[in-house]
C-alpha cells in the first residue's frame, strides 16, 4: 500500500479512474477509513463519484458494524443519480444484508424500489435473507425469480441444509440443472450435519470433479463423529492425489480433532504440516495448540504454543483453556500472570479460563477476587459464562448459600446451565432443601430434562428419603422421559471405542468386564467402600 500511495502523490491531478483504483485498494486491505479518506479528497479536488466509486467503497464497509456508513453512503448515491445504473443498487444491497437484521430491511426496501433488477440483484437479496434466517422469504423471492443461475441454485440449496432437512434439500439437489462442485459439497456438508457418513461418503465419491472443500468437508465430519479409522484414511488419500490441505482446511480439521480427541488424526496433520510448511500461521499454530491441549497433549501444546513467532489473545486462550480443562489450575493462573506481563488483553474466554483453572485447583478466594475485579481491571464485564464458572466455584466448595445469592444477584436471567450447575452443587453436598427449591426453578426452563429429575432422585437417595426417591422416578415416569446412559470413549490405534453403562456389545467386552471384576476385586482387598447411596 505504501508504494501505491507513493505513486498516486506523484500526480497533481489525478483523474477519478486512480482515485477509484486507490480506493479499492484500501477496501482489498481492510482499511475502510483510508478509503472514506481519499474519497472525500477526490470530492474536495472538484471530481464527481462515478459508478465505479461507490461500489469499491461499500467494500471497505462490510459487517455488521457499519450500517450508518452504508447508509450514508445510500445517500450519496441518491444525491448524485447513481441508482439507474444497476452496478452500485447491487453494491448495496451486499453490502446491506451483511449488516445484520436492519441492514438486510434496507437491502429489502431498496430491492422493492429498483426499476431495473437483474440476477445479481436477485441472488444478493436471496443470500442476504438466507444470511438473516429469513428462509421462507428466501424460498419465496427464489420462486419469483424470472431466472435462475448456479448461485441461484445453491443459496436455497443452503437454505434446507441450514435449516436441517436434508430430505428436502436432496429433493432440491436432484432438481439442479447444472450440479457443481458447490452444490456436491454442500450436500456433503448437510448429510455430514444430519449425521448419515455412508450418505455422505456415497455422495463424495459420486462427485464428478472434487476440489479441496468437500475432502474437508468429509474428512472434519468422520473426525467429528470419531471415525478415527476413516478420517485418517481419506486424509491420507487426499495427499495420494495430490492435495495439499490449505489454512482453512488444516484449521478445520483440527478443530474436529479437538472437538472429538482424535489425537491420532491431528498428529498427523501437524506432521504433515512440518513437511511442507518452514512457518506456519497464528492461525494454524493456535489450532495446533488447541487441538493437542483439548486431547490431553499439554507439553506438546506448550512447545508449540512457546514456538510461536507471534501469538494473539487466541494463542493464549486456548492454552489457558486446555490447562483449566485438564486440572492444571495453578500452572494456568501462572501463565495467566504471564500473558498479562507480555501487555496482552485478556478478552472474556480468557477470564472463563481463568475461572474454571480457580475452580478445578480449588482456589475459591482467588476464583471470587477475580470475578469481582475483571470488569475494572480488564474491562470484560461478567457475562453468563463467568457467572456460570463462579457457580460452579462455589457450590464445589460448599458454599452453597453464596452460589444462590450470586444467581439471584445476576444482571442477567439465569439459564438452564446455570440452575443445573447449582443443582449439581447440591447432590455434593446433600442439601435436600434448596435442591428442591432449584428443581422448581429449572423444571420451568427444562420441563422435560430427565437428568434434572434423576439428580433430585440421587439427592433423595443421599438423604435415605426412599419416599421421594419413588416420587421422583414416578415423576419421570408419568412424563414418559427416561435418562439417556452416560457414554465415554477412548482412542486406541486410531480407532475410538465407545462404552455405555452394561454395554456389552463391544467385540473384546468379556476381557472388559473380566479386567473390571479384577479392578472391583482388588479395591475391595485395599479397604474402599463404594458410595451406593448414588
Amino acid at each position: 500500500m505504501g508504494l501505491a500511495i507513493k505513486v498516486f502523490n506523484q500526480f497533481h491531478h489525478p483523474n477519478v479512474h486512480l482515485y477509484n483504483t486507490l480506493i479499492r485498494a484500501h477496501a482489498q486491505n481492510s482499511q475502510p477509513f483510508s478509503a472514506f479518506s481519499v474519497f472525500c479528497d477526490m470530492q474536495n479536488s472538484g471530481l464527481f463519484p462515478d459508478n465505479f466509486t461507490y461500489p469499491f467503497l461499500l467494500k471497505s464497509f462490510s459487517g455488521q458494524s457499519w450500517l450508518k456508513e452504508v447508509q450514508m453512503i445510500h445517500t450519496h448515491v441518491e444525491k448524485f443519480g447513481l441508482c439507474s445504473d444497476i452496478f452500485v443498487p447491487n453494491a448495496l444491497i451486499d453490502s446491506y444484508c451483511k449488516c445484520g437484521y436492519s441492514g438486510v430491511n434496507a437491502a429489502r426496501k431498496l430491492f422493492a424500489t429498483m426499476g431495473k433488477r437483474d440476477i445479481v440483484s436477485w441472488n444478493s437479496m436471496i443470500g442476504g435473507l438466507v444470511k438473516g434466517g429469513e428462509l421462507t422469504e428466501a424460498r419465496r423471492l427464489f420462486d419469483e425469480m424470472p431466472e435462475r443461475d448456479s448461485v441461484s441454485w445453491n443459496t436455497m440449496l443452503d437454505v434446507y441444509v441450514k435449516a436441517g432437512d436434508i430430505n428436502a434439500a436432496f429433493e432440491f439437489f436432484e432438481r439442479i440443472p447444472e450440479r457443481n462442485v458447490v452444490s456436491w459439497s454442500t450436500m456433503v456438508l448437510g448429510f455430514c450435519k444430519a449425521g448419515d457418513m455412508d450418505m455422505a461418503r456415497i455422495l463424495f465419491d459420486n462427485m464428478p470433479v472434487k476440489n479441496l472443500v468437500p475432502w474437508t468437508i468429509l474428512i472434519s465430519g468422520y473426525a467429528e463423529k470419531g471415525l478415527a479409522k476413516e478420517a485418517v484414511g481419506l486424509y491420507n488419500q487426499m495427499e495420494e492425489v495430490g492435495l495439499a490441505p490449505d489454512e482453512g482446511a488444516i484449521v478445520s480439521i483440527l478443530a474436529a480433532c479437538a472437538g472429538s480427541g482424535l489425537l491420532g488424526l491431528g498428529k498427523r496433520v501437524h506432521a504433515s504440516i512440518r513437511r511442507t510448511r518452514n512457518k506456519f500461521s497464528i492461525l494454524v499454530g493456535n489450532a495446533l495448540v488447541d487441538m493437542y491441549a483439548k486431547c490431553g497433549s499439554l507439553e506438546k501444546a506448550f512447545s508449540i504454543f512457546n514456538d510461536m513467532e507471534k501469538r494473539d489473545v487466541v494463542s493464549w486462550n486456548a492454552m489457558l483453556q486446555g490447562l483449566a480443562m485438564h486440572g492444571c489450575g495453578e500452572r494456568a493462573l501462572h501463565l495467566f500472570t504471564r500473558m498479562i506481563e507480555k501487555g496482552v488483553s485478556p478478552d472474556k474466554v480468557t477470564l472463563v479460563a481463568v475461572l474454571c483453572a480457580c475452580t478445578h485447583a480449588g482456589l475459591t478466594e482467588k476464583g471470587l477476587n477475580y470475578f469481582y475485579t475483571m470488569e475494572r481491571d480488564y474491562g470484560v464485564v461478567p457475562q453468563v459464562e463467568h457467572y456460570g464458572c463462579m457457580i460452579d466455584l462455589l457450590g464445589r466448595g460448599g458454599r452453597l448459600k453464596e452460589a444462590f445469592d450470586l444467581v439471584r444477584a445476576m444482571s442477567m436471567e439465569p439459564n438452564a446451565i446455570i440452575w443445573g450447575t447449582l443443582l449439581g452443587a447440591c447432590r455434593m453436598h446433600n442439601d435436600v432443601e434448596l435442591a428442591e427449591e432449584v428443581l422448581d426453578r429449572l423444571v420451568k426452563l427444562e420441563p422435560s430434562d430427565p437428568g434434572n429429575f434423576s439428580m433430585l432422585s440421587n439427592i433423595y437417595a443421599a438423604a435415605r428419603d426412599w419416599d421421594n426417591v419413588a416420587s421422583a422416578r414416578l415423576k419421570m415416569k408419568s412424563m414418559g422421559v427416561e435418562k439417556p446412559s452416560g457414554a465415554s470413549s477412548i482412542e486406541v490405534e486410531n480407532e475410538v471405542h465407545e462404552f455405555t453403562v452394561f454395554d456389552d456389545s463391544h467385540r473384546e467386552s468379556d476381557k472388559i468386564y473380566q479386567m473390571i471384576n479384577g479392578l472391583g476385586d482388588h479395591l475391595k482387598q485395599e479397604g474402599y467402600m463404594p458410595k451406593t447411596c448414588y
